[in-house]
């Protein structure tokens, strides 16, 4: 309704003017809001009612052509004529039969993007459209200001920061790593093929078909890589000496690189992690790829980073902020889930690189879901600026307490907290007493591996019937064979990790109360464990005489 035109129209209904300028300051606020929106770009400093989003989406998908139809009213308008504006000759236009869905989807029916970009807006869809654009940029605004990104685009010498553009993807941090690395492989093709025509020689482009990725023991990444039709080289990882931290092996980098050369596409590193393995180097590792392809042409050696929940730790922000400073980083992959408290299905792409962005977003095949944008834009307005802060300065300041009380219940049952400062998400402890013959550190039996493992592995179903979720069990020197390539200790990321452990994570979205009922739990499934093994022990003594 046109604000302008509400004093005449209420006036006619011979409400008062004076109460008409009540109702009508409301509205001019609210759409004063919704034109900062627009104007501005960027979050808002504090979150918006559920009303003013509802009504905002509301707007948009009525810009939309199928803004009027369910097929259910479609159907039933029989022999008595057709009263809509639009109508509908394609195969796909935005029907949707149940109402109950519609409503799910505020009438948002026909997805993001095109067939050739999906960040392509849609002729039937302005809407849509306008709402993925908002989204993208209220999701980079978040990063930016929120988290700590940098966002500035180089210029002259200056380089880039890695919030500088990007792109939403409808699928999960695996996915979307698959469709990355495509993208860079069809990136790279052009920019070889470019190089060898202008070249005096008849050589041809170089097959780039390799990744080098540094060992994170995630079924998920190794799978992208394949997905992609790529050939993944696992590069082994390094025990630090004086902690138990898991971390990057730059010597095997450094071999790998020069053994491979011009057939690798990239390097895949990771910034989020359970413990015992902590962040890559990944500054020095974009530093080292930097340095090989300055002795190169063409597309060189691309840095893609897995950075999927890794929004929410200030410190690996500024080791990516570092990153772009001195070496080279192609795209950077994060949750949307895992960082922003969406359902699960989206993912965040960034680059310091524009082309970069634009090769991603044109190697998705079709149209896309909208819903991940749908719930990440409701969310982010929700949220505002100062709510998205709140939210992880809470989980910074959770984490001493989280560690503390994780150390504390792991020491009253004979273990240890496993010394991992660099990784401020993922803390564990050791459980090397759960393998003993009575539960405790007893070395008058030792058990076969196996059987130590299965009693480790144990205690992780206990936690689950208890209901906690989200811990990891990893006995030691378990084997795992991925789409025919073995993983020695997995689980751990090392071959020879030497630790049973269990982790836990103090992520984004945990509360004081959820944190201290969790310790509680675990402190009794600990010794519902001791006190079911000496049962079993007793138990099996009394037999045998």
């Amino acid at each position: 309704m046109d604000p302008a035109a509400i004093p005449a129209l209420f006036s006619s209904l011979q409400i008062p003017n004076n109460h008409t300028s009540v109702g009508l300051s409301n509205l001019v606020s609210s759409n004063a809001q919704a034109r900062a929106l627009f104007h501005h770009k960027r979050m808002p400093d504090r979150g918006w009612s559920d009303l003013q989003i509802q009504r905002l989406l509301l707007e948009l998908s009525v810009l939309d052509t199928n803004c009027e139809e369910t097929t259910k009213c479609q159907l039933s308008s029989g022999s008595n004529g057709f009263s809509h504006r639009w109508t509908g000759a394609g195969e796909r236009e935005g029907r949707v039969y149940s109402t109950l869905v519609s409503q799910r989807h505020f009438g948002f029916g026909h997805g993001i993007g095109r067939s050739g970009d999906v960040m392509e807006a849609q002729p039937k869809a302005v809407g849509s459209s306008a709402l993925l654009r908002l989204a993208l940029r209220l999701t980079l605004d978040a990063v930016r200001r929120g988290a700590g990104l940098n966002g500035q685009v180089g210029k002259g010498d200056r380089p880039s920061g890695p919030a500088s553009f990007g792109t939403l993807l409808p699928v999960c941090t695996g996915m979307s790593m698959a469709l990355v690395l495509s993208g860079l492989r069809d990136r790279a093709r052009k920019l070889d093929a470019a190089v060898s025509e202008t070249s005096d020689g008849d050589s041809s482009p170089p097959e780039r078909n390799i990744v080098l990725w540094s060992r994170i023991d995630q079924k998920s990444c190794y799978k992208a890589i394949l997905s992609a039709g790529l050939r993944c080289i696992v590069l082994p990882t390094r025990a630090h000496p004086d902690t138990d931290e898991v971390s990057t092996d730059l010597q095997a980098l450094e071999e790998a690189l020069d053994e491979y050369g011009n057939s690798i596409l990239a390097v895949l590193t990771t910034t989020s992690c359970f413990c015992p393995r902590v962040p890559d180097e990944v500054d020095a590792v974009a530093k080292m790829i930097k340095t090989w392809n300055d002795g190169t042409s063409g597309a060189g050696i691309s840095h893609v980073i897995n950075h999927a929940y890794g929004l929410q730790c200030q410190a690996t922000n500024k080791l990516l902020n570092r990153a772009c400073t001195i070496g080279r980083v192609d795209a950077i992959i994060c949750s949307t889930d895992k960082n922003f408290l969406v359902p699960v299905g989206g993912a965040l792409i960034m680059s310091p690189d524009s082309n970069v962005i634009e090769s991603i977003s044109k190697n998705y095949p079709g149209r896309a879901s909208a819903s991940p944008m749908i719930d990440l834009f409701i969310t982010l307005l929700s949220m505002g600026l100062d709510g998205y802060k709140y939210v992880l300065e809470e989980r910074k300041r959770l984490t001493n307490l989280f560690q503390e009380r994780f150390e504390s219940v792991a020491n009253s049952f004979g273990e240890r907290i496993l010394v991992c400062p660099r990784n401020t998400i993922s803390f564990g402890v050791t459980l090397d007493g759960l393998g003993g013959s009575n539960g405790a550190n007893d070395d008058s039996e030792i058990l076969h591996q196996k059987e130590q493992n299965k009693l480790t592995t144990k205690f992780g179903s206990m936690l689950f019937t208890r209901c906690i979720s989200g811990t990891r069990i990893v006995p030691r020197n378990e084997t795992k064979t991925i789409s025919g390539h073995t993983f020695q200790g997995f689980g751990s990321s090392h071959n020879h990790y030497p630790h049973a452990y269990m982790t836990a994570a103090c992520a984004v979205g945990m509360g004081e109360g959820e944190m201290n009922e969790f310790f509680l739990r675990l402190e009794k499934s600990w010794k519902d464990y001791y006190a079911k093994r000496e049962k079993e022990r007793k138990k099996k003594a009394s037999t045998s005489n």
